[in-house]
């Protein structure tokens, strides 16, 4: 590609792990040593691009070489599309430049084709919260497998409107997707959208899900999840769908924040409704996902932007990652897996130490951390913990495996049906009067495990 399309550059040198092709030339371009030997070979031959061309390449390997030809300085680029590399195509897809979720690649999902389609192909899919970083990237997914009508359901129309303008583009101009505005809170508007277009399938994704947040705003966090949660299984069992499917959060296990036993009450709501009604229910439990709105990535990138200093909340913070294709590909085959009543929780990988992180993207943007750009410990957050975990203790016992790699099931906890149906009663009239003291002190009722941050209600 170099050779025919000078704007790529000159070729130099080519590395390889392979030692038979050590001295050998690929098209004329000699290969001069392995991929350890990056920084040293950058220098002594004056480069100024590395381009990484091992689409096979994933994983902590990536990270590694990433980190390797970073170091260097020089721009680098990956081969995104190998199946444009001398196709005759316009080259411009076949490369692209690193960003910075390559930072924490993982190995490929391999989904079970077969089986998602069997519940998505020409089916209704409503998607609520369709517009969000979750919701749009399931909405994208789903649509790979022809559903018969894709519903996005928002109550911010302007995503929703951006995403149907995506999918139109990609997919042509009548594709069957339409985009309902309306929130999860009105159960009138809900029941009139199932009367009307009868969704089969529910992906739950409309939620309030900033923890500092759902801090300072209690009453709103469980209008939205809580009883929005509710008004949605109850308006879907009502009316004949056959596949719910909720999302979750490592918040919702040991909470220590009013957004987390939201959804940890949200999960009990799911697992009820799968005990009394035919609509399989379940739930996708998973950590923080790389670019979605308010990730971590965006906010240091735009203080590296502006010369610093990056701002963490301690040195020893951990979060679990995933990318957003790999958390909306993971729930659809959770999706297919359909054990009605199963908190699905997904192999996350590795915890990663946001100070690593912030290190890595310093340098990815040319400069060196402390010395450039400071790096500044701000203190935990209210509600924020150290590390997340993904399941609770009594949970960690007694998990099993399903057909796929990376979802495992925590077992349903049971639920004193009677008392649950009172305290929600409570809750409801609490946060109704925006009392939001009564609103946590009912949160701690009805979560066992949660530990609330009682410095916000005294301020």
């Amino acid at each position: 590609v170099c050779k025919t399309n000078k704007q790529y550059g000159r070729p130099v040198l080519a590395v390889d792990d392979d030692p038979a092709k050590l001295h050998q030339t690929i098209h004329g371009v000699p290969v001069k040593g392995t991929l350890e030997q990056i920084p040293e070979l950058c220098k002594r031959y004056g480069i100024h691009s590395i381009i990484i061309a091992i689409p096979t390449l994933k994983g902590s390997r990536l990270n590694h070489v990433i980190d390797l030809c970073v170091s260097t300085h020089c721009a680098v680029q990956l081969l995104s599309d190998p199946q444009l590399v001398g196709s005759g195509a316009p080259q411009q897809g076949a490369f692209r430049e690193l960003n910075p979720a390559d930072f924490l690649s993982r190995d490929e999902v391999t989904l079970d084709m077969e089986k998602i389609s069997g519940y998505l192909t020409g089916k209704t899919v409503l998607v609520t919260g369709g517009g969000g970083s979750i919701g749009s990237e399931l909405c994208r997914q789903v649509m790979r497998f022809k559903p018969g009508k894709l519903l996005i359901f928002d109550i911010y129309e302007n995503c929703a409107y951006e995403l149907q303008m995506e999918l139109q583009q990609k997919y042509g101009r009548d594709i069957p997707v339409t985009v309902l505005i309306g929130s999860i809170r009105d159960k009138k508007r809900l029941d009139e959208v199932f009367e009307t277009y009868h969704p089969t399938v529910v992906f739950h994704a409309a939620a309030h899900k900033h923890v500092p947040l759902m801090e300072v705003s209690p009453a709103e966090a469980v209008k939205n999840n809580v009883f929005g949660t509710r008004n949605l299984l109850q308006s879907a069992s009502e009316h004949g769908v056959e596949r719910f499917v909720q999302l979750s959060t490592d918040k919702a296990v040991n909470p220590t924040n009013v957004m987390g036993a939201t959804k940890r009450i949200t999960e009990m709501l799911l697992q009820s409704y799968a005990r009394h009604s035919k609509m399989k229910c379940m739930a996708v439990r998973f950590g923080n996902v790389l670019g979605s709105h308010g990730s971590v990535i965006p906010l240091f990138e735009s203080q590296i932007r502006q010369g610093g200093p990056v701002t963490l909340t301690d040195p020893d913070i951990t979060r679990y990652f995933m990318t957003i294709p790999e958390a909306a590909q993971l729930v659809l085959e959770a999706g297919a897996l359909a054990q009605s009543g199963a908190i699905y929780v997904l192999d996350m990988g590795q915890p990663v130490r946001i100070m690593d992180l912030a290190k890595k993207l310093i340098r990815f943007y040319g400069y060196e951390p402390d010395v450039d750009i400071p790096i500044q410990i701000t203190g935990l957050r209210p509600g924020e913990k150290l590390y997340e975990e993904l399941l609770m203790d009594h949970e960690r016992d007694r998990m099993t495996r399903t057909a796929h790699n990376k979802i495992f099931v925590a077992p349903p906890i049971p639920i004193e049906e009677d008392a649950f149906e009172n305290q929600l009663g409570r809750l409801k009239e609490a946060a109704a009067e925006n009392d939001n003291e009564r609103v946590v002190e009912t949160l701690v009722e009805i979560v066992d495990t949660y530990t609330p941050n009682r410095d916000m209600l005294a301020s």
